[in-house]
């Protein structure tokens, strides 16, 4: 009977953490809509929810952040001239075609001297060289990876993600950068385009113009990188998923130039730079110890040798040709 009695009470006893867990995330959540919490600021406190009590509704949050960064991407369109963007992303063209081939063999090289598997080595690859999550959820059904190798590439880019968006901000102001030249180095050298976003739009608005054209430009490539894989690795052409939110922001892009109405755009820039926020603050959340400790030293450290790399060499490109 006291067995009974003790089950019940533990019973009672985790329901009632689970329900002040998910209190605790919702609040912590409802901040994250107020115009103090940056980009950056809603990362760690969902790096801190993930670390202390754990995600409630781990299981949505993919989806979730998936569906909040696209609607996001396209609202940010209202906000941007046609011409400009078409401006910056000839500018970026040469940097996004030599930086994605030069990581792409990189990769190459440095998972066969660290004795990565193949497919995995590939995959972290492909989401640095080109829109990180994004690139590794297209690519890996092409590869038929397995899910194991999914995981592990995507907490690599996510933790690589977390730092950027600290970091390439206060890199950016010790150097002077200006604008144009610090959304050109985001768009190049951070994996997924929310952090791109996040960073730049904490830089100014110009940056942000710029990274997201570019970033945009840049996820493009899945397509032929896709069909280059499926030919690399002798696996039949699987449906390769297009990003269609970018014919969105382009179309937002376009209503904005040739129709504008300020009033109405304000609204809709400002409601999609809360949606990025919020989809940071998930990204964090999703961040879990276990998803920490599953990356592995060796897939880490290739993601951290092309990651370094990829800066590296873009830092130099817009210092010197920007």
């Amino acid at each position: 009977m006291e067995t009974i009695l003790h089950n019940k009470d533990r019973k009672t006893f985790l329901d009632k953490s689970i329900t002040t867990r998910e209190v605790i995330f919702v609040l912590v959540l409802a901040v994250c809509l107020t115009p103090w919490i940056s980009p950056p600021l809603a990362l760690l406190l969902g790096l801190c929810i993930a670390q202390f009590i754990g995600h409630p509704f781990l299981h949505l949050n993919h989806r979730a952040t998936h569906i909040l960064l696209q609607v996001s991407v396209v609202g940010l369109g209202f906000g941007m001239n046609v011409f400009s963007a078409l401006q910056a992303g000839k500018e970026g063209i040469l940097f996004t075609i030599a930086s994605i081939a030069v990581t792409l063999t990189l990769g190459w090289l440095s998972g066969k001297v660290l004795k990565i598997e193949k497919k995995l080595s590939h995959l972290i690859a492909c989401g640095t060289a080109i829109c990180g999550g994004s690139a590794i959820a297209a690519i890996s059904p092409v590869m038929k990876a397995e899910e194991k190798q999914i995981s592990v590439a995507l907490g690599t880019v996510f933790i690589l993600n977390a730092v950027a968006l600290f970091l390439f901000p206060v890199i950016g102001h010790a150097l002077h950068l200006t604008q144009a030249q610090f959304g050109l180095w985001s768009a190049i050298a951070i994996h997924d385009t929310s952090a791109v976003v996040g960073a730049a739009n904490k830089y100014g608005p110009e940056a942000l113009q710029i990274a997201t054209t570019v970033k945009l430009a840049r996820a493009l490539w899945i397509i032929p990188v896709a069909l280059i894989t499926a030919f690399s690795f002798k696996t039949s052409r699987e449906r390769i998923k297009i990003p269609w939110f970018i014919g969105l922001f382009i179309l937002a892009m376009i209503l904005h130039t040739y129709w504008p109405m300020p009033q109405i755009s304000q609204v809709i820039v400002a409601v999609s730079k809360t949606g990025l926020t919020i989809t940071l603050f998930l990204i964090g959340a999703g961040l879990s110890r276990e998803v920490l400790k599953g990356v592995g030293v060796r897939p880490l450290l290739q993601g951290v040798l092309l990651w370094l790399f990829i800066s590296g060499i873009a830092l130099w490109a817009v210092l010197t040709l920007a």
